[in-house]
């Protein structure tokens, strides 16, 4: 027998998120629970489908009328109605034709086509995350050729911002540098930028000559769909130009079907078919056309009033469970441990927090009690609900309380 092409390929490094997903699922344990993930569960540990999403699917059924390729940049309705989402139904922006949004295969897709555009287009720059930042944010842009830095952000011995060095950090950034910034919900830490700190980058970008790249990836999870835009208009009504990658897999409950759009804010109507032009370039290297479905849902959810309005309601279900959840565990933990200060948890926002507990308290969580998170702390307080909350500090406090 021939040797075998791939005799030489080593394994790859098992992705930190989906690794502990996968030994999750191996696990037999009646008892285990999954707090590394980043889904949001219902009361009853479950991936809600939204009842907007079920409506929106039925007049889908019954209008779809063929199923030729969509345009390469995506449904039009659903590009227009996410400008209107993130920049505010009445921006300037959408009626001067300045922003240039295109449908994405999910967030990482558009954080993709972001890089790719960067990276031909600004060829020098290097781009900076938050230390810390998601993981996949690193593995993405370093695939496709970039330089990748990090710039303060989290500090571990407050629970809270290293504001002053992160802003000095950023002053000090050569021309051209691409920062990526967080909109809301900063994953992994839960910990978001205050509209004064917010401000002051925006400056800072501005005299700086900066290339802001904003994830937006939870609008509608920390403060509410406007709230968590603010930083966004405001970047806007200083007339930056930039990059918005924002996603509909949480806000939606709609993972699987890869939801997302890359929007481009750009100085004209002329600039804005340009960089059209340019993406349509990059899609058509990857795959051509992007996925019909998910988008034509959540360009009728958003597009129809009744059904926008509801949809709204059920991200303010989702938004306060998960600020109740967080109440519940930090309250419990107090309770169980008086002598560690907890309330951080409350401060954050999003479906994560840094928990402040230790690798060797996750990993232990893991073989004793069967309780999965990651490493660094992070915990999705989204999984957690009032059938294992009491599980999961009990675990936590015995651990802890012995060290």
């Amino acid at each position: 027998m021939s040797s075998s092409l791939f005799n030489e390929i080593p394994a790859g490094i098992p992705d930190p998120i989906l690794g502990v997903t996968e030994a999750f699922r191996a696990d037999n344990h009646p008892s285990k629970v999954n707090l590394g993930v980043g889904i949001y569960q219902d009361t009853d540990g479950k991936v809600p489908v939204l009842e907007a999403i079920k409506r929106a699917a039925e007049i889908w059924a019954t209008s779809e009328d063929n199923k030729s390729y969509l345009p390469i940049d995506g449904v039009p309705g659903y590009n227009l109605a996410t400008q209107e989402l993130i920049f505010g139904k009445g921006s300037p922006l959408i009626a001067e034709k300045r922003i240039a949004t295109i449908q994405s295969v999910g967030g990482s897709g558009a954080l993709k086509l972001a890089v790719d555009f960067i990276k031909k287009f600004f060829p020098n720059t290097t781009l900076v995350l938050s230390d810390p930042s998601w993981e996949n944010h690193r593995v993405i842009f370093e695939a496709a050729g970039m330089k990748v830095g990090t710039y303060p952000y989290y500090d571990p011995k407050t629970n809270g911002l290293k504001t002053p060095e992160m802003l000095s950090s950023l002053r000090q950034l050569p021309s051209g540098t691409t920062v990526l910034l967080h909109a809301c919900c900063h994953n992994p830490t839960g910990v978001d930028l205050p509209m004064e700190s917010w401000e002051e980058i925006a400056t800072i970008c501005q005299e700086r000559n900066l290339i802001p790249f904003i994830d937006c990836a939870y609008q509608g999870f920390g403060d509410g769909l406007e709230a968590d835009a603010a930083p966004i208009r405001m970047f806007a009504d200083k007339h930056l130009t930039f990059f918005v990658a924002s996603s509909y897999a949480k806000s939606f409950s709609i993972y699987r079907e890869r939801v997302g759009a890359l929007s481009v804010v750009t100085g004209s109507a002329k600039e804005t078919a340009n960089v059209i032009s340019q993406l349509k370039r990059i899609v058509r290297t990857i795959y051509s056309s992007p996925p019909s479905y998910g988008a034509q849902l959540v360009g009728i959810a958003l597009s129809n009033p009744e059904l926008r309005s509801l949809w709204e309601t059920e991200l303010a279900g989702m938004r306060e469970r998960i600020q109740k959840m967080r109440e519940v565990f930090s309250t419990r933990l107090r309770d169980l441990l008086p002598d560690r200060d907890f309330s951080f948890i409350l401060k954050q926002k999003g479906m994560f927090s840094y928990s402040g507990l230790s690798a060797d308290v996750i990993r232990e969580l893991r073989e004793r009690y069967h309780i999965y998170a990651l490493e660094s702390g992070r915990i999705c307080v989204a999984a957690m609900n009032h059938k294992n909350m009491d599980y999961i500090c009990d675990a936590i406090a015995t651990i802890v309380g012995k060290r």
